[in-house]
């Protein structure tokens, strides 16, 4: 296991260091997950194909959530949503 050290910038970046990405290409998509306290970073092509697709429905369901929260939720019927949802 390698370990290094780095710091985030006031506008939120990250330096990887150059020892941990000699197998990274410029412009590859990185995936960061954030449990209890720890950050994982992993390549997005070496996770399953259509996991791409699932982080886009966690962020669209994260994001409904937090319009639920503000009460920005609208009711309509069964069929109109299911016009609505196909968009998605």
């Amino acid at each position: 296991m390698d370990i290094a050290i780095t710091r985030m910038s006031s506008k939120g970046q990250i330096v990887i260091p150059a020892e941990m990405r000699e197998d990274i290409e410029e412009g590859e998509k990185l995936v960061l997950i954030k449990s209890d306290g720890q950050l994982i970073m992993k390549k997005a092509k070496s996770l399953r194909k259509n996991f791409e697709d699932d982080l886009k429905f966690a962020k669209k369901t994260e994001e409904a959530w937090k319009s639920y929260d503000r009460g920005e939720f609208i009711e309509m019927d069964f069929d109109k949503f299911l016009e609505e949802a196909k968009i998605w």
